[in-house]
């Protein structure tokens, strides 16, 4: 199946979030009526967050069997546990601590304040993937993987003219000199990324808009991270007005 890319564009970050949230348990109940469950990857930043929210505060929020849900993340900041910078604090706070998703089922990247250090803190989490994929893959299939985007375009913890972006041959990395502090953290790779059925990014307002545009233009991915993305059945980008601006309007879809 061509896997196919389209821009869905929303008045402002409050509705965006709202619509990816009745997408997301939309679909992941539709996805529970037909396998045992779902691996979804999860993303931080002030609209990933915004997103979980709403997962969260709608009425169909428990439609989903939770129980078969598991959680992955796609990047994280080195930090303590709890550190309200970690992306997991962040998810937890949102969305984990409010549904009945079994505490075995959500896989954290490991903190700086427990007994692994950086570069074994992503060999751990090549661990976890690898046990918790089939037929000896070396990462689970992905459902559906949630993305934000920076102002420099970048993905995860995939920075532009970085080595991390081209590598293709481990599944985690520990990130070091990160141009966005904390300078140390640890991400999923780019093949991993992209072996997802379905990628969404949510990004809004204006500092986006560049970003967004050159990524959508055919930039090169070791520039534009974003550029890159491109999941196996449907790549997404749910986005506000301020952030479309620079989007060609042939790539903005009616319906998703």
């Amino acid at each position: 199946m061509t896997s196919v890319r389209r821009v869905l564009v929303h008045a402002d970050k409050q509705s965006l979030a709202g619509s990816v949230a009745a997408r997301f348990i939309t679909k992941v109940v539709d996805l529970l009526d037909q396998q045992a469950g779902v691996n979804i990857v999860l993303t931080g930043g002030t609209v990933g967050s915004a997103v979980l929210a709403a997962i969260s505060d709608s009425s169909a929020r428990d439609s989903i069997d939770w129980s078969r849900v598991s959680l992955w993340w796609g990047d994280e900041r080195w930090l303590p546990a709890g550190d309200p910078e970690r992306n997991e604090t962040q998810a937890r706070a949102a969305l984990i601590d409010n549904v009945a998703v079994r505490p075995e089922n959500v896989h954290a990247f490991a903190s700086s304040d427990g007994p692994l250090g950086l570069d074994d803190a992503a060999t751990e989490y090549r661990d976890q993937l690898a046990a918790a994929a089939e037929d000896g893959d070396a990462y689970p299939r992905f459902d559906i993987t949630f993305l934000g985007v920076g102002p420099d375009g970048h993905i995860a913890s995939l920075f532009p003219d970085s080595s991390g972006i081209q590598v293709t041959d481990a599944p985690v990395i520990a990130v070091r000199n990160s141009p966005k502090p904390p300078p140390e953290r640890l991400s999923l790779t780019l093949p991993v990324i992209n072996s997802s059925d379905r990628i969404w990014l949510a990004l809004a307002g204006p500092d986006k808009a560049s970003a967004l545009g050159l990524a959508l233009a055919g930039a090169s991915t070791f520039e534009v991270p974003a550029a890159g993305v491109l999941g196996r059945l449907r790549t997404v980008f749910f986005v506000d007005e301020e952030a479309a601006a620079e989007v060609p309007r042939d790539l903005i879809a009616t319906e998703y």
